[in-house]
């Protein structure tokens, strides 16, 4: 990056943040937020307050850790105004290439020792790929195939922390948060971006979430479509097949309104149905490109009636689409989905928007590895959720910025500038490797 595009970016980052402070709330907040921000951004081995202070302001380094500590850690501002403020400046930048098609919905958890930093537990932990003690976050992201922008984040508390009052003083845990599980913060996640009029896209999500029909059920009643995965044991009617009507009504009492099966009529598992599809009903179908070749598998889908439970209700469920993959080379399907989109889509689109979910892998990828998503040391929940809002404000500025860099220039990283760091520092919790550097992250497919 030459000096001059240096220069113009360093401008463009002073703007933008100077956008952010119009929700911040006091002015005194408006330099640990510039400053926060630039820590994010410049090329340090970790994210976390102290060495954060020392790359934007190492001839003061004590009053700036203690400035950026307050900040993070126990200034007042709200997390959802600043969130909304991000968007507000990067939709445009997204928008330049489409619409947005889909929020996306997710988890992602920070491994973490000890028991007393809010919501931390043993849990399955992705990073690690294993159950083990961390915290864990559930996130909406609104995306089109150019970009995904993370428009809502909350931490997820396990049921044994939601009842110890103990803890939840000491972390500060808001009173009027109450145990709920990753579905159901999903969908206060998806409520609050109906409220706030986000562009509407289709829910996408794994079966984490979309194994849950109740959560299914509620994105229906919300008049919003999805495409969410289940496991191979989902139950469903084969085609032209579905749960029996209610008995006849023997004249006496109230009359039958359940749906019934009977030793011949009984649903299926989507593992079975897929067992008994044709070659011909499968088809090879390409997404998106890949590391130099494009992504391609096989695919079958139908037009199935979800069962689960219907026996308690008294009408059967509506069609929907059946989406199965079987790669070539694996002994059995490998991945299934319920989607509510319309019966007319073309299965190559169909397909295609299905696939979009990768961009929150993405969006994980970079907030954690560049931009240092789960550095934050502190233990409190004001902090962890402060700390993830300019992660996203930063990585939103990322996004804004690739729209400045030619997709054939020789840098595709802003990159800001840093105050020269005394000879010889080294922040506490550093690690002996370095990180990928700033420069190294990849705006035109962030």
């Amino acid at each position: 990056m030459t000096i001059q595009a240096l220069e113009e970016s360093e401008a463009r980052f002073e703007a933008y943040v100077q956008a952010l402070t119009s929700v911040i709330g006091h002015q005194d907040r408006d330099g640990p937020l510039r400053d926060y921000c630039k820590g994010l951004l410049v090329d340090t081995d970790r994210k976390s307050v102290e060495p954060m202070a020392a790359a934007t302001a190492p001839e003061r380094t004590a009053p700036q850790h203690q400035s950026l500590l307050h900040f993070v850690g126990k200034a007042p501002w709200c997390d959802a105004a600043v969130l909304r403020k991000v968007w507000d400046l990067t939709l445009p930048a997204m928008e330049k290439h489409g619409c947005i098609e889909a929020w996306i919905l997710d988890d992602t958890g920070y491994p973490k020792k000890g028991k007393h930093s809010a919501g931390v537990a043993r849990q399955y932990c992705g990073q690690l790929g294993k159950q083990d003690n961390c915290q864990s976050a559930v996130s909406i992201s609104a995306a089109n195939h150019h970009a995904s922008l993370p428009i809502g984040y909350r931490l997820y508390l396990p049921k044994d922390w939601a009842d110890d009052e103990a803890r939840r003083k000491k972390a500060g845990v808001p009173e009027d948060v109450t145990f709920k599980t990753k579905p159901e913060i999903a969908l206060d996640l998806v409520k609050q971006a109906l409220e706030e009029n986000i562009p509407r896209g289709v829910i996408l999500a794994d079966a984490g979430y979309g194994a849950d029909t109740a959560f299914r059920d509620a994105l229906t009643a919300l008049g919003l479509p999805y495409a969410t995965g289940i496991g191979s044991g989902a139950s469903v009617w084969t085609p032209g097949t579905g749960p029996l009507p209610p008995k006849a009504w023997s004249g006496k009492g109230r009359p039958p309104a359940r749906l019934r099966r009977d030793e011949g009529c009984q649903p299926v598992t989507v593992k079975a149905l897929a067992l008994t599809l044709k070659e011909s009903d499968w088809q090879t179908i390409s997404w998106r490109e890949g590391s130099g070749k494009p992504l391609k598998s096989r695919f079958a889908r139908l037009r199935v009636r979800p069962a689960h439970e219907d026996f308690r209700l008294n009408e059967p469920r509506p069609e929907e689409w059946l989406v199965i993959e079987w790669p070539e080379d694996e002994d059995e399907p490998s991945k299934y989905w319920f989607s509510t989109l319309d019966a007319g889509l073309s299965f190559e689109t169909l397909v295609d928007l299905i696939k979009l979910r990768w961009r929150i892998e993405r969006d994980y990828q970079d907030l954690k590895q560049e931009l240092g998503l789960g550095h934050y040391e502190g233990r409190g929940w004001r902090g962890f959720h402060h700390h993830a809002t300019l992660c996203i404000a930063a990585y939103g500025f990322l996004i804004c910025e690739r729209e400045t860099v030619s997709p054939s220039g020789a840098s595709t990283a802003a990159r800001l500038k840093k105050p020269a760091i005394p000879q010889g520092y080294r922040p506490r919790g550093s690690a002996a490797a370095h990180s990928a550097p700033l420069a190294r992250l990849n705006r035109q497919h962030a």
